[in-house]
């Protein structure tokens, strides 16, 4: 394609001329361009590009770099040579990419990504395979491929694990030599940001085949790097368990040290080891060592629980779902703020939803120990309110207000945990 159309370039600046002017200029060379200042908005600039014998004009921005919508380039004439290529695509192909998503591979293989086929060594002739079945001798090509695709399928149905749904992370991606989209097994073209990459789980697509692809997002350690401030369902479905390990593991080990400490959760332990807990868990995940030989002070601990929740991108309890919590916090009426709380809890995402009931039952427990620890349930949602709920884009006044009716939604959860789980 670049080849078919090459870049003309007409003295690149050419000041602040119309559109007409501009168009004359370029009339006599297809894929000629030039640059020109607004007439009408000054000091904002244009793009004229000719192509299919007319004349198009593209806004042009700059933070250091060209660029037009997503796209970033180092200099103009790369940023002309990608319009091109997309321009030439678009006109000559358009029928076909309008069919590409109607019948995807993604369909018929699932993620060719993250569901490569296991080596042949794996799967010895006549012998058995990694999942105790028989492998059966000079069987291949589709056949195996078909029978490994059965196989994954009946573990994941096998698998006890709860089936979070998570929507894919995509970002604009810029693919290094030849790339074929992993939904519609299309060619990517353009010479940068060709496509969309899931910054959780690696699946590479065209932009317009993310706005179809399942939300059935499966991330991997290799992109998931983190723990704390790691959104919960990417971390969760990364590590597949049904709760952050972070918060099993805090919670086990404050349970296991006893729940008479006086003023549990709310005495602060020294931040500088509350920030080491947090590497130690961004380091070896489940293979951290909180323990009391390593962490003496029970506090070190709870500061680590909390400050994890308050790391969330977002919230334990929603953005989405907080003003239904909210709603529920002003209700007078216990019986209707019961019904009210019920309610607001569907709202939240499963992983979610299951880390509440978990840490609550945990604070219920620590309610029952309330003459040693001094930590009732209206205390603990004093601590807990504004940890689990954060007020989404609220001025400085109103979030201030909302920091009651936070406390009641939380000391009404951990009051009610049996019922309202």
């Amino acid at each position: 394609v670049v080849s078919c159309l090459t870049v003309f370039c007409v003295s690149r600046y050419h000041g602040m001329i119309s559109r007409e002017d501009a168009d004359q200029l370029l009339s006599q060379a297809e894929g000629s361009y030039l640059i020109r200042e607004s007439q009408r908005q000054p000091g904002t600039y244009t793009l004229a590009l000719r192509f299919g014998n007319q004349t198009r004009n593209f806004r042009l921005y700059h933070d250091g770099k060209h660029f037009v919508g997503e796209k970033r380039f180092e200099s103009i004439h790369d940023l002309v040579t990608d319009g091109l290529i997309t321009l030439y695509i678009e006109t000559k192909a358009a029928e076909y990419i309008a069919k590409m998503t109607i019948n995807p591979i993604y369909e018929h293989v699932g993620y060719t990504t993250l569901n490569q086929e296991p080596p042949s060594s794996l799967l010895p002739r006549g012998g058995r395979g990694t999942d105790g079945t028989d492998a059966a001798p000079g069987r291949g090509g589709t056949e195996d491929r078909l029978t490994s695709l059965v196989r994954r399928a009946t573990l994941r149905e096998s698998d006890l694990m709860p089936k979070y749904e998570k929507v894919h992370n995509f970002k604009v991606h810029t693919f290094r030599g030849p790339h074929w989209c992993e939904y519609c097994a299309n060619f990517m073209w353009g010479l940068i940001a060709q496509g969309v990459k899931c910054a959780d789980c690696g699946l590479n697509v065209h932009k317009q085949c993310s706005k179809v692809v399942p939300n059935d997002c499966q991330p991997d350690l290799r992109h998931v790097k983190k723990v704390y401030s790691c959104d919960l369902t990417t971390l969760v479905k990364a590590h597949n368990t049904k709760r952050p390990m972070v918060v099993d593991m805090c919670i086990q080990e404050i349970e296991a040290r006893g729940l008479q400490s006086e003023g549990l959760y709310r005495i602060s332990g020294f931040s500088e080891l509350i920030e080491d807990v947090k590497l130690a868990f961004d380091r070896d995940g489940e293979k951290a060592d909180i323990s009391s030989s390593v962490y003496e002070d029970l506090n070190i601990i709870t500061g680590a629980l909390k400050l994890y929740f308050r790391e969330l991108p977002i919230p334990l309890i929603t953005y989405d779902a907080y003003p239904r919590f909210m709603e529920a916090g002003k209700i007078g009426d216990p019986e209707k703020r019961l019904e009210s709380l019920h309610e607001a809890l569907k709202l939240l995402p499963p992983a979610h939803c299951e880390t509440l009931r978990y840490l609550m039952a945990h604070l219920k427990r620590v309610t029952r120990c309330e003459k040693e620890n001094l930590m009732s349930a209206e205390n603990l949602g004093i601590v807990f309110g504004p940890t689990l709920m954060r007020a989404p884009d609220l001025d400085a006044m109103t979030a201030l207000n909302d920091i009651r009716y936070q406390r009641l939604v939380v000391e009404a959860l951990i009051t009610n945990e049996d019922v309202l789980f």
